[in-house]
């Protein structure tokens, strides 16, 4: 099958974000994750209750995980600090009632021990488009093992359409986007659309699952 490929939301506000969000699912997107550090509670339902109801099981969350409920919404995402704050018992609930989880690492390491997750974002891969500065620490050749508790781990950081073959050659299971998309917001439903051509491209043998 083909990559998986996830968009990130801005952080930061954008002008006819739902709407834009709305095309990007029609466009084909099935996985977004709504990242708004700095949104309260209220301004985050605001945003998703403008965006289409039959896309919400499609949102992941990565802040005020009460509201969830509220909209049917059954994804969660930890970043690292909230994962190491939260009982593994709590994850392992919240997984037997239906939620699937997924969190963010930067080290190898941690994929090895990492448990009551789905998906873990694993970066940055590539130096960041969006965070100047944030920059990989990653050789040209590195290799992910596919030995990690049966976890899809999604490559993180600085990808675009140019560098979708070195994801796959990496061995991830499928590429998260931020600035690729969300640089230019007039040109985000184009820009992704080429993205997910480029990844319906990268049919590899360790995709055939």
């Amino acid at each position: 099958m083909a990559m998986q490929l996830i968009v990130i939301s801005n952080p930061e506000a954008i002008p006819n974000e739902a709407d834009i969000i709305n095309r990007l699912f029609e466009a084909g997107l099935n996985r977004f994750h709504l990242r708004k550090p700095n949104y309260s509670g209220q301004q985050a339902a605001a945003l998703i209750r403008q965006i289409d109801e039959r896309y919400h099981q499609c949102v992941a969350l990565h802040q005020h995980h009460e509201i969830a409920m509220d909209f049917g919404m059954k994804r969660l995402h930890f970043t690292e600090k909230h994962r190491k704050a939260t009982d593994i018992d709590k994850l392992t609930l919240l997984q037997q009632q239906g939620s699937i989880l997924s969190t963010s690492v930067h080290e190898t390491a941690t994929l090895q021990t990492l448990s009551g997750f789905d998906n873990a974002f694993f970066g940055p891969v590539f130096n960041s488009i969006s965070k100047p500065g944030h920059q990989s620490k990653l050789s040209s050749s590195f290799t992910l093992s596919k030995v990690y508790n049966n976890l899809n781990i999604i490559a993180l950081g600085g990808i675009n359409e140019a560098n979708l073959n070195q994801i796959a050659a990496m061995n991830f299971d499928g590429a998260a986007v931020l600035g690729a998309v969300w640089n230019n917001p007039d040109g985000a439903v184009p820009a992704f659309k080429s993205l997910k051509q480029a990844a319906a491209n990268l049919i590899e043998n360790h995709y055939d699952r």
